[in-house]
């Protein structure tokens, strides 16, 4: 099998958290290995650092209100971040090759739930996360971003507040998991109008993560060909997660879902290099994608 010129992309961090032994549970998720057991979270990036990743991505998604409670954000959100953002750099030093750093900025007001969004709250949520994080980071990552409103928001918080901020941002948007559907955010607006804001919004990146496999591939090409035909150099990158269907009517935190037992290393890595040959060029995993997954990668399809 060719190898390819890709970057490596960590994986899922709540998972690995759960399966190294850190503290874990709804509804703090991978924010309580962070306030009770950080060490727990060092030793997760180092895992993926020595799987071969180029990009550690920051403990930080779970970061807000909706995971840690209202006064909780309130009394500790900046310190958090700014732990967070701390942990992840001194694991990315001790990479044999650079190792980036990408500031994690979810979804404020919860994964999957464009229903609740309210932009002046998102906006004030992300504005204490990058204030811990930016002495940090690379590269700023929204990720599962359900919505274009959500990404528009996240531009506000970077870039209304900290004029000139020169670190790159990049957008990443959680699809419907419907593969029959053309492909759409779980808002239900069309990948190619949300890409098209993406390029507005001056994204350096655009990814596609935490929904399945199965989705990535059409979405990666309608992101090539708006790409393409806008003539911008903006890479394309995909993380899915190893979940089952998540409908619709799903809330985030209400369960702890089960992982497909179909989607080990190796069939990860025929995923993979598809994506790679529609247009990808950033490749990870998200929940439930550890760092054997990645290293599956690094052994079979990224050039030395």
């Amino acid at each position: 099998m060719s190898r390819l010129a890709l970057r490596l992309l960590d994986g899922g961090m709540g998972r690995e958290l759960q399966r190294i032994g850190a503290p874990f549970r709804q509804p703090e998720w991978s924010a309580l290995a962070l306030i009770e057991a950080p060490v727990f979270v060092l030793e997760a990036h180092l895992s993926y650092v020595d799987a071969g990743v180029r990009i550690l991505t920051s403990n930080s998604y779970a970061l807000v209100p909706f995971h840690l409670g209202e006064e909780r954000f309130a009394a500790q959100g900046l310190e958090l971040a700014e732990l967070a953002g701390r942990l992840a750099r001194r694991a990315a030093q001790r990479g044999e090759k650079q190792v980036w750093v990408a500031g994690s900025l979810p979804p404020a007001l919860g994964s999957y739930r464009p229903d609740l969004f309210d932009h002046q709250r998102s906006v004030a949520i992300h504005r204490v996360l990058i204030e811990g994080l930016r002495s940090h980071v690379d590269v700023w990552l929204a990720e599962t971003q359900s919505s274009i409103a959500e990404v528009r928001a996240v531009h506000e918080a970077l870039y209304g507040k900290w004029a000139g901020q020169e670190k790159p941002l990049w957008l990443s948007f959680t699809l419907s998991d419907d593969p029959a559907d053309e492909p759409r955010l779980r808002s239900g607006e069309p990948v190619a109008q949300a890409v098209s804001v993406a390029l507005e919004l001056g994204a350096k990146v655009v990814l596609f993560n935490c929904s399945q496999p199965e989705v990535m591939g059409q979405a990666v090409i309608v992101a090539r060909q708006v790409i393409e035909a806008a003539v911008e150099d903006v890479e394309i990158g995909v993380y899915a997660n190893a979940f089952p269907v998540v409908s619709a009517e799903a809330e985030a935190n209400a369960t702890l879902l089960e992982i497909r037992q179909d989607l080990g290393p190796a069939s990860y890595l025929r995923w993979a290099r598809q994506w790679a040959e529609q247009g990808a060029s950033i490749i990870g995993g998200c929940c439930g994608i550890g760092p054997e997954h990645i290293a599956e990668l690094r052994e079979h399809l990224v050039a030395p």
